[in-house]
């Protein structure tokens, strides 16, 4: 049974603290990535997905947008799929 989770740039934003939204060891995090880049790397991984112009209610001033990735595995192997994937300056 396939499930949805939300995936937000700021997951993968290396400036964050992780008390700040970022999911990710700093070492696998991209400085400031963008919609279009967490795109990118859910295309290179293979997952279906959608994006909305929705915003990470902690960050609700920035407006980046989010993915919604569907998939049976757990959020967190997909979080980690998809940093390892992202190709943006680290």
């Amino acid at each position: 049974m396939e499930h949805e989770c939300i995936l937000y740039p700021c997951y993968f934003h290396a400036g964050l603290k992780r008390a700040e939204g970022r999911r990710v060891p700093r070492a696998a995090a991209a400085k400031n990535p963008s919609l279009a880049d967490l795109e990118a790397a859910l295309k290179k991984c293979g997952y279906t997905y959608r994006t909305e112009e929705k915003h990470h209610p902690a960050h609700w001033h920035r407006r980046e947008g989010r993915a919604v990735v569907s998939s049976e595995e757990p959020k967190g192997s997909v979080i980690r799929k998809v940093a390892g994937a992202l190709e943006v300056k680290r």
